[in-house]
């Protein structure tokens, strides 16, 4: 099957096309449509007649982007009109939707005359926070835009002139500095004088490259000041004629360091390219096929080539979802009257600094696990990196602030997780964790120290100030990785192979002499095997925590801090505590890693451990023992555990949460199955904690609700220990070991006070 013939599937695929409108409040009860529309909305209604502004508070207006076009020119197929375009705007608002959600309403006009857009498209004000213009033929698009911005009270903003040239702008801030050149000395030529052209290189003037510098080329050449004094081009074209001998792009090539490609496929040679001054940056962006292939212009040369396109296909694509979803976010999130230059300009810096710091796991994996890491290869950050969200929004809400072009006002804090609790719950409740942990870091070792995904977690560790992180391993070897992965920091080291351990040994020792280790074992262990070095450090007081697990088994990597710390004064057992957080809940799974067949004083002791941990989210637990039994439908050795455990919880004055059992999973978490069928639970509200009759139903249904559930887990998080210990899964992400670490430092905070 061809790709147009898979995508005419697709978007025919019920229901046709790619986006829907959903309710964001209750609709179930009369009350709830009574409060939806008439009679209750006509509160909101009177209050917005009386205070405008209060739309952004009353309705979704200030999420809201109109992504407006008239099809007139629409990437890769022209003019397409109107109503042929719609695809491509519904997917514009895809896009805004996936990475900043926003909301959209795509409006394509039947117009060609640039006075009824504008008029069109301003009688729409009152309905959105922002407008995207998008797909409209120069030089209409120009005047359109200037027309709206000077018109208009909201953002807008014409991505195809200013997208390009955003992104651009950042690979050109990353590539000058890789080749050792400054933007003002930059000889920059243009291939291609439309829209996107004229915008990109307005926006490097404001980065800093001299006008003077800049050739550009139309498809009859370059633009001298003779072809303007001629008429020859358009007023926008003529800001860029420079008082040059007549001649083709191939002429304007000969010396310059940059080349711009917003033109057409194959145009450029590799002879071109070799005319060109040492180490040339290209950015070949004609899609769906570049100016010049992107190997025919790395082979033309021996020295470095920076290249850049459109494709996705290899490095360094020049996208622009890296901008725009961003952009309107920070714009939007402020009630900025605009996006104006200086918010351009922060979006690039904060791209190009992006690119710099190190890959999440998730989009190596995306990628192919191909080296991501700054230098010629990777000068602009990946569209699926989440990070873009959190760099770029707050970096144009401040522009906005600091130029006067923002209503409202954000703290840069607080704003990041606002920002973060709308890529999901997982991520703003890790939030509350990771800011206790800052309050106050501690020292964290990681025992598989050598370990690439280790050192970089490290980094983050160190970096963030979530803790000190102390890296078990070989100092030569951790020393290289830091210096290959181009990390700048000087963790602590202990390596087990140099120096003098004996006190571990002895520690180890003495701990396990009455259970079968002999000295000499003891000293081996604590030199060979990192598990029990860390374990040992932990609990003599030379660390406050501990993490392992990422290349053993989870069985193998628990049992040294089990022989070592052990579980707590008031402990028995330890348990493995999951946190899974959908879009609007979040609910705590145990237990799914350590007891296989608890009775019910261990299901007793895991509610109490597992209630904590919830706690240490701030969240109020509300327990249910899950069974196959509802308050003894069944009565038999398999559901009385659950049930003993629950009756002894209730019984018990200290225990200061709700919890009732036995219970099916449905009746624990459905409300109404709860409170109508059941009034007599102990639970007023559907469970946030969960716990399973054991390991084999808990490891079952965490794995279920996480990959059917769409849930995002957190964890195993190991409750009950001692002291702080929590043993990762095999193959974990460098972002799962950091909010581990930040985990394991607010349980020594807890364990210090």
């Amino acid at each position: 099957m061809s790709l147009e013939d898979e995508s005419l599937d697709y978007h025919e695929e019920e229901p046709p096309g790619k986006i829907e409108i959903a309710t964001t409040k209750s609709t179930s009860t009369q009350r709830d449509l009574s409060l939806a529309y008439s009679p209750g909305v006509a509160g909101p209604c009177r209050a917005i007649d009386d205070r405008p502004d209060d739309a952004y508070r009353y309705t979704a207006k200030g999420n809201l982007v109109g992504v407006v076009s008239n099809g007139s020119a629409v990437l890769g197929l022209g003019d397409i009109g109107a109503q042929a375009s719609k695809p491509v705007m519904e997917g514009k608002g895809v896009l805004f939707k996936r990475f900043a959600d926003i909301d959209v309403f795509d409006v394509e006009f039947d117009l060609d005359d640039p006075d009824a857009i504008v008029e069109a498209t301003a009688a729409m004000e009152p309905t959105f926070g922002g407008i995207n213009l998008e797909d409209i033929a120069a030089p209409d698009c120009f005047e359109i835009e200037e027309r709206l911005r000077e018109r208009m009270d909201v953002p807008v903003f014409h991505d195809d002139q200013h997208g390009t040239a955003i992104i651009s702008g950042a690979g050109l801030l990353n590539a000058a500095e890789l080749v050792g050149k400054h933007l003002e000395d930059l000889e920059v030529v243009f291939s291609g004088a439309g829209a996107s052209a004229i915008a990109t290189a307005r926006f490097y003037v404001s980065l800093g490259v001299d006008p003077e510098k800049i050739t550009m080329c139309d498809s009859s050449g370059i633009i001298t000041e003779r072809r303007a004094e001629d008429g020859d081009v358009n007023e926008y074209k003529r800001e860029f004629a420079r008082d040059l001998p007549e001649g083709g792009l191939a002429d304007a090539m000969e010396g310059a360091d940059v080349l711009v490609g917003l033109s057409a496929a194959g145009i450029v040679s590799q002879e071109m390219v070799r005319s060109m001054a040492e180490d040339p940056i290209i950015f070949a962006m004609a899609n769906p096929d570049p100016e010049i292939g992107y190997e025919e212009a790395k082979a033309a040369r021996d020295d470095t080539v920076i290249m850049a396109t459109g494709r996705s296909d290899y490095p360094n694509q020049v996208n622009n979802v890296l901008g725009f979803p961003f952009i309107f976010r920070g714009a939007l999130d402020v009630r900025a009257t605009e996006i104006n230059e200086a918010m351009k300009v922060a979006c690039a810096e904060a791209l190009a600094d992006l690119a710099k710091q190190d890959v999440p796991d998730a989009v190596i994996k995306a990628y192919g696990d191909q080296p991501l890491r700054f230098g010629p290869e990777y000068i602009l950050p990946k569209p699926i990196d989440p990070r873009v969200l959190f760099e770029i929004a707050p970096a144009v809400a401040k522009a906005a602030m600091e130029s006067g072009a923002a209503r409202a006002e954000v703290d840069p804090d607080s704003y990041r997780e606002r920002l973060e609790a709308r890529l999901g719950k997982s991520r703003e409740m890790m939030r509350v964790v990771l800011n206790k942990a800052k309050s106050d870091p501690k020292r964290v070792v990681l025992s598989e120290g050598e370990d690439e995904k280790m050192i970089r977690a490290a980094y983050q560790i160190q970096d963030e100030g979530i803790a000190s992180p102390v890296l078990l391993g070989g100092r030569d070897e951790i020393g290289t990785t830091i210096s290959r992965l181009g990390l700048e920091f000087d963790p602590e080291i202990v390596d087990p192979t140099v120096g003098d351990y004996e006190n571990y040994a002895d520690h180890l020792y003495e701990q396990r002499q009455r259970k079968g280790m002999t000295r000499s074992e003891a000293d081996d262990l604590v030199r060979s095997d990192p598990n029990y070095l860390g374990s040992v450090m932990v609990d003599v007081g030379d660390a406050d925590a501990m993490l392992t697990g990422l290349t053993h088994h989870y069985p193998s990597a628990l049992r040294p801090p089990l022989e070592v710390i052990g579980t707590g004064e008031d402990a028995d057992y330890a348990a493995g505590v999951y946190m899974l957080a959908f879009k609007n809940r979040v609910i705590f799974i145990a237990d799914a890693t350590v007891n296989q067949a608890p009775g019910a004083d261990v299901l007793e002791e895991v509610t109490r451990h597992t209630a904590d941990v919830a706690r240490r989210f701030d969240v109020e637990p509300r327990a249910a023992m899950l069974s196959y039994s509802n308050f003894g439908s069944v009565d038999n050795e398999r559901t009385r555990p659950s049930r003993e455990a629950a009756r002894r919880l209730q019984s018990d004055p200290n225990v200061d949460f709700p919890v009732d059992g036995e219970m099916q999973a449905d009746t624990a978490v459905v409300e109404e199955i709860l409170n109508d069928t059941y009034e007599f639970s102990e639970l007023e509200e559907p469970a946030n904690v969960l716990v399973f009759p054991n390991l084999e139903s808990g490891n079952i249904g965490y794995k279920l609700l996480q990959r059917l559930g769409g849930a995002d887990a957190t964890g195993p998080m190991l409750a009950g220990m001692d002291k702080p210990v929590h043993v990762l899964q095999r193959g974990d992400e460098v972002k799962d070991i950091v909010n581990l670490a930040a985990v394991a430092v607010v349980d020594a905070q807890r364990t210090e006070n």
